[in-house]
């Protein structure tokens, strides 16, 4: 009697310590405070590379959403996470197997006196034959199966966010390689019209010493220039190649040659992006709905937990057949059998309590996780929106610097060739024009990146369907 009331008294404090799991503190400011110059609406997120309106990214995206090893290991992982559901959710239905068995056995008497009479015979063949069928089920008094389904579908669920989250991440993945490859490529054609622009200023500084119009040290100092030109070009060529090539691996096509991937050297206008509000990043990011399902799923394993205080009811029905026969004597019978067990747990109360208290403080940090992921992705969307907004600003003043500086040095070319300037002059407004240049073509690759990076941060690359996505778990 004392070991019962310690039992409930034990029971009843595990309860009371291990309630349920707390409310996460998600609460998000109103509204950006970065300036987002926004005109789509937001369900452009779910396949916004088409806003680029580049027909070659759109086609390697929907390529490596389908073949690429990224996202044929995340479907392999989705499909483990269902099985896995399937698995588990089982075992709470009724059990049983299905038995049977065959004998045959010769006796011959070698001494003493011989018995024949029906149903005993000291000699002869006796063949047996049983089929049982057993079954066990744990009858759900108090709402186990509930709350092991509630985990098992946030499992699932959690594992179908990180499948889209990984889908999300490939596609901006590619995206920010395509883009950094059409980089590399203006870097090129840079390169190398500035080595073209060079070997014309060394035949213009050849012509003059030639004529004693100049020294024949121009020519030497416009030679050493074009070498570094052609090296540079050397250089990014190389790496463009190497760019195209992990694109292709990237994108599932890493047999194919580089050739079949153009990298043309140019880029448009970096494409506006959703004006949405901090909380629909609670619906859109898949890492948030992610931990989201994984503070789901410990609750549920919580709850599971505290119901294991409480006693199991498991019923044993089963059926069986057999059948004897031997010399003088053959015999069949069936039979069914009913039978319960009631379970409460005592001694092990102890080892429930330690059990509980550690799953109520992986709930905790389930929660802790959530809450960090929702301030992380708030972070990333207004930091990516300030940073693509200044990105913006840059291209836009550098576009006008690059056109001021270009037409100063096509002026300065033009004075030099006609001797109203000596060469020092020249070559300075040449490097001037092409240091902004490069900037200005920088700045444009960047701003298109930052781009990719602030459609991955809002939660762009995949449906963000909230009823289809729980009935996935059903």
């Amino acid at each position: 009697m004392r070991l019962a009331q310690s039992a409930a008294v034990l029971t009843c404090l595990a309860l009371g310590a291990c309630a349920s799991a707390r409310a996460p503190d998600v609460r998000l400011p109103a509204a950006f405070e970065a300036a987002n110059p926004g005109g789509l609406a937001p369900q452009a997120l779910d396949r916004w590379w088409t806003a680029f309106g580049d027909p070659q990214l759109e086609a390697l995206i929907d390529q490596a959403l389908v073949s690429a090893p990224d996202a044929r290991s995340a479907a392999a992982r989705l499909r483990e996470a269902r099985a896995a559901r399937a698995s588990y959710l089982s075992s709470f239905l009724p059990q049983g197997d299905a038995t049977g068995s065959a004998r045959r056995t010769t006796t011959e008497q070698l001494s003493g006196t011989v018995v024949d009479i029906p149903g005993f015979s000291t000699s002869g063949t006796t063949r047996s034959y049983a089929a049982d069928f057993d079954v066990s089920w744990e009858v759900d008094l108090f709402g186990r199966f509930l709350a092991a389904r509630r985990a098992a579908n946030a499992d699932l669920a959690a594992a179908r966010f990180n499948a889209e989250g990984a889908r999300a991440s490939l596609a901006a993945n590619i995206a920010d390689s395509y883009f950094e490859a059409r980089g590399l490529a203006i870097q090129l054609a840079d390169a190398q019209e500035t080595a073209r622009i060079q070997r014309a200023l060394y035949d213009l500084a050849t012509r003059r010493a030639q004529l004693g119009l100049a020294a024949a040290s121009e020519a030497d100092r416009v030679a050493g220039d074009l070498a570094q030109s052609d090296a540079q070009a050397a250089a990014l060529a190389a790496q463009l190649q190497a760019a195209r090539r992990t694109l292709l691996i990237l994108a599932g096509r890493g047999i194919d040659p580089i050739a079949s991937l153009p990298a043309p050297a140019g880029v448009g206008a970096p494409p506006p992006v959703p004006a949405i509000v901090p909380g629909e990043l609670l619906l859109r990011r898949p890492d948030v709905r992610e931990a989201q399902a994984r503070m789901t799923s410990a609750a549920g394993v919580l709850t599971y937990d505290r119901l294991a205080f409480f006693p199991t009811l498991n019923f044993t029905p089963g059926l069986g057949w057999s059948k004897q026969t031997q010399p003088n004597f053959s015999s069949t019978s069936q039979s069914w059998t009913l039978g319960g067990a009631l379970t409460q747990p005592v001694l092990d109360i102890p080892r429930l309590l330690a059990e509980l208290k550690a799953q109520d403080a992986r709930t905790e940090q389930a929660v802790i996780a959530y809450e960090k992921t929702v301030q992380t992705a708030f972070g990333e969307a207004e930091n990516a929106l300030v940073q693509l907004a200044a990105d913006r600003r840059r291209v836009v003043l550098l576009q006008d610097g690059e056109a001021r500086a270009g037409r100063a040095y096509e002026a300065s070319r033009v004075a030099y060739a006609k001797g109203l300037n000596d060469l020092t002059t020249t070559l300075s407004a040449e490097q001037s024009w092409r240091a902004t240049r490069a900037q200005y073509t920088a700045a444009q690759v960047q701003a298109l990146r930052r781009t990719v990076q602030t459609y991955k941060a809002l939660g762009g690359g995949w449906p963000a369907d909230f009823a289809s996505t729980n009935r996935q778990g059903r």
